[in-house]
């Protein structure tokens, strides 16, 4: 098992500081974080919504992006310039309105420049995956 190089209170910190963009709010929480694993959830917001009244796959390819940086980070530590070079998306079924969204990420293979992990994102209680996520980091040197 991977040793995290950064705890679920570094990873909040560090976020808050260098992403605000993205980590500003209260609106997603990073659950747990290991190393290898992580889980974060996102509130449940209108906002979140495409016309028909189901989650929007902007908004869940969104979450699923911030869930591999996270456990990436939490592998490697504070490294922030790491970059997506690809994330593919299969929206297996609609997400339903009035649920958070859950991001379950891990890391398949860790390597010197580039990560590659997956990402299955639920509707609030169900176990059944609403997407499933593939995706390749890039890791600078530094």
């Amino acid at each position: 098992m991977a040793v995290a190089r950064m705890s679920v209170a570094e990873l909040e910190l560090f976020l808050r500081d260098e992403f605000p963009q993205a980590f500003s709010g209260d609106d997603i929480t990073i659950e747990s974080a290991d190393g290898q694993t992580c889980l974060l959830r996102q509130r449940y917001s209108e906002r979140m919504l495409r016309p028909g009244g189901t989650v929007s796959g902007p908004t869940l390819m969104a979450l699923a992006d911030f869930a591999m940086y996270v456990v990436l980070l939490s592998a490697i530590g504070p490294i922030g310039l790491a970059v997506t070079t690809n994330l593919n998306i299969n929206f297996l079924r609609k997400g339903q309105p009035g649920q958070d969204v859950l991001a379950e990420a891990r890391l398949l293979k860790l390597g010197k420049r580039l990560a590659v992990g997956e990402v299955n994102l639920l509707s609030g209680t169900s176990p059944d995956p609403i997407a499933h996520v593939t995706s390749t980091y890039s890791i600078p040197n530094v």
